[in-house]
């Protein structure tokens, strides 16, 4: 699939996503002027010595004039500010989308800063490292990754068509839905394991200091792998909690409820239970090998 035509895509954020996609206009589009904003000077500074930016702005309004393609990838607490001033400067047949994790929150906070005639098309490429900032991004990020676009029904066909192909030519499989249906998708496949994550790291955070040591200098897979999803950008995860909480309570009493079940059966000596269990998630991990999403 080849990149679509854009003549100036405006970046609103240049971390992990934002630098990603940016290497890949430059791949792929190199005509296409990218115009990169970030609040932080070291972040704009950055974005020029890696040479994946035309111009820098810490100015939404002035990042967006001209641009046919506006990707919002700012953390979702700054959507709303973000959206009110660069709302009257989009110009008229413009493509906005963005890269949350939480569409109903982008949704209320983008919407109501879009003119009539500019379009929206909200989006969430899954996909990501426990690196931020420019310097992390690279253009392969998004291969064989799912990209969920969660347009509105008023959405123009061309406009979702457009944004399904740029996420394409990055190698994505994109997929719609409802913005509420994808929040509860993701409160289970993304969130919740984050939120568990953040637990089990702390709990070892707050050992006795021998133990905590040795359970750093002996940590094994799990124990290592959750240790990696807990480096994640602590802005982009408190934001992703509190704007889809609905949701991630939801999933995560789900889940008290099950923890509690295994308690039992471990306290009772209850075997076949166990390995019943052990055996029903072990073909999940089956499937998500099949599903080359591992």
């Amino acid at each position: 699939m080849s990149l679509p035509s854009f003549e100036r895509a405006a970046l609103i954020g240049i971390g992990l996503i934002g630098s990603s996609l940016a290497r890949v206009l430059r791949r792929d589009s190199p005509r296409t002027a990218i115009v990169a904003c970030a609040r932080r000077a070291e972040t704009l500074a950055a974005a020029r010595r890696l040479e994946i930016a035309d111009e820098t702005t810490d100015d939404p309004a002035a990042a967006v004039e001209g641009a046919d393609l506006v990707v919002v990838a700012t953390p979702l607490s700054a959507y709303d500010a973000v959206g009110a001033r660069m709302g009257p400067a989009l110009r008229p047949g413009a493509i906005v989308t963005d890269v949350g994790s939480v569409k109903g929150a982008a949704v209320r906070a983008l919407a109501p800063h879009i003119p009539e005639r500019v379009h929206f098309v909200p989006g969430h490429p899954v996909a990501g490292t426990e690196h931020s900032g420019p310097e992390s991004g690279f253009a392969e990020l998004f291969r064989d990754r799912w990209c969920i676009l969660t347009p509105l029904p008023e959405a123009a066909p061309e406009a979702v068509e457009k944004v399904t192909a740029l996420w394409q030519a990055a190698g994505m499989r994109v997929a719609t839905m409802d913005p509420a249906h994808h929040d509860k998708v993701l409160a289970m496949t993304s969130h919740l394991p984050h939120l568990i994550a953040y637990t089990i790291v702390g709990t070892a955070t707050d050992l006795e200091e021998s133990l905590k040591s040795e359970v750093i200098a002996f940590s094994a897979g799990g124990f290592r792998d959750f240790t990696r999803i807990a480096a994640s950008d602590p802005v982009m995860w408190r934001d992703i909690f509190l704007n889809n909480r609905e949701a991630v309570l939801e999933m995560l009493q789900r889940f008290s409820e099950d923890l509690t079940a295994l308690q039992r059966a471990i306290r009772w000596g209850e075997g076949d239970v166990l390995f019943d269990r052990f055996t029903r998630t072990r073909a999940i991990r089956r499937s998500i090998i099949e599903a080359k999403q591992a």
